[in-house]
């Protein structure tokens, strides 16, 4: 079995329940069919924390792939998959009140990581009924962004983030569930191409 891991974000600002991690919990319950084991964990609006937690699961468990799920305040009905994370430029702080040492991710590290998932691929290739699918090559240099970039770096690529909206009458936690089930066995999919 492939180990597959997915972590959501606890709450911050306004947002007392995390649709990330609604999402993320949904899709446990779901599963991705046998081959995969699938590890959730949910990491705090903190940016050592969350590097802390982002280490460990590529030290000791070295999964496959790693899908963060973050919320994106400002997208009402759209998922976002980004295809890198910037190392620089992380002034806004967090949930503690603190940001990063040099305002970056690792000190000596590339200016960003792309994702070995092409998400441009992805993209075309999907779609789920009742919301929009979009491509970025920003995910916004806050805690998502970070995360993002720390798991690329550790995890050599193999890893992904997708931004979810806040949940609302018509985007429930099955909802967002269902559509993360959908990306990730596309995602999965083509993790499969690259090994063979």
């Amino acid at each position: 079995k492939h180990l597959s891991f997915f972590s959501g974000f606890g709450p911050f600002r306004q947002y007392l329940v995390n649709s990330s991690w609604e999402a993320v919990k949904e899709l446990s319950k779901r599963g991705l069919g046998e081959n995969i084991h699938l590890r959730i964990m949910q990491l705090p609006v903190v940016y050592q924390k969350a590097k802390e937690q982002v280490c460990k699961i590529w030290t000791t468990l070295q999964p496959l792939l790693t899908v963060h799920v973050g919320l994106a305040s400002s997208a009402t009905a759209l998922i976002i998959l980004e295809q890198c994370g910037k190392n620089k430029g992380y002034q806004e702080r967090d949930a503690c009140g603190f940001h990063p040492e040099g305002a970056c991710c690792v000190l000596d590290g590339p200016e960003k990581i792309e994702s070995t998932i092409n998400m441009k691929t992805l993209w075309k290739n999907i779609s789920v009924e009742g919301i929009d699918i979009i491509l970025s090559r920003d995910a916004g240099r806050y805690i998502c962004d970070y995360t993002y970039y720390t798991s690329l770096y550790y995890g050599n690529g193999r890893a992904a983030f997708i931004h979810v909206p806040p949940l609302s009458e018509s985007v429930t936690a099955e909802f967002l569930g269902k559509a993360l089930q959908t990306i990730i066995l596309a995602m999965l999919e083509q993790c499969g191409e690259q090994r063979e």
